[in-house]
């Protein structure tokens, strides 16, 4: 079997750690596997800042992707993770195998990630930055209340989210997305979780956020669970992986 190098990149307020299931089971099967702490994330909490954005994680990506000198890479993202994945990818998709996008989709040119979470749910959170993070950090969400309704979801695992959590810098979320366009010659993989395909179809002719996601070269894979699969149903995901970096 052929090693397939991934990397892994998660959304917001998490870092490398969510992935370990994920990451230890690809890497069993014989994979390379780079499990990412963007800047001011995880184990590189220190390094937020008020002026980190969205382009800081992309170029640090990118910066992943040219030290390490990596090459058909698969490229995964979860959530906002899936804006600094396509980011990098449109600034170096001859590096880029194909682009997995869990539980989200790629963004158009000069949206945010606030701008598709629409303006009652920006206004919310630019309320919770401004009373509890300091003008520039968007606090973790209440975790155990969000794992109330999902089974494969233990105390356990809650704790571990709420261990591994820290403040997004809320300018990751205002500034909006930069590509060129030449990411979009990449063949894509949509894993749908909190929604299925009919309801991605449905969607996509009144949502520009969700525009790009039934365009161009897509696979889709059900998997149906809450928004974080890596928690979830990590096995299940991993597999995922796993069948199309072959």
């Amino acid at each position: 079997m052929n090693a397939t190098t991934y990397v892994l990149v998660p959304g917001f307020w998490l870092g490398a750690r969510v992935w370990r299931p994920v990451a230890d089971s690809l890497r069993a099967r014989g994979h390379v596997v780079h499990a990412v702490d963007l800047p001011g994330m995880g184990e590189r909490a220190h390094l937020a800042s008020p002026e980190t954005d969205l382009t800081t994680h992309i170029d640090d990506v990118v910066h992943l992707l040219e030290q390490l000198d990596l090459h058909d890479v698969v490229l995964v993202g979860h959530s906002y993770g899936a804006l600094v994945t396509t980011g990098a990818a449109d600034r170096v998709p001859e590096r880029v195998a194909r682009l997995v996008y869990v539980d989200s989709g790629p963004l158009p040119d000069g949206m945010a990630q606030a701008d598709f979470e629409g303006p009652d749910a920006r206004a919310a959170n630019q309320d919770l930055v401004m009373a509890h993070g300091e003008g520039w950090k968007l606090p973790p969400p209440p975790w155990a209340v969000l794992a109330a309704e999902v089974a494969e979801v233990d105390d356990a695992a809650v704790a571990a989210l709420v261990d591994g959590s820290r403040p997004q810098p809320w300018l990751t979320a205002t500034r909006p997305v930069a590509l060129t366009g030449a990411w979009e010659r990449l063949p894509r993989t949509g894993v749908l979780c909190s929604f299925g395909l009919e309801q991605l179809r449905e969607m996509a002719p009144h949502a520009p956020g969700f525009a790009h996601m039934v365009t161009g070269d897509w696979t889709y894979v059900e998997l149906p669970t809450w928004h974080w699969p890596m928690v979830s149903r990590p096995a299940e995901l991993a597999e995922v992986l796993a069948s199309v970096g072959r």
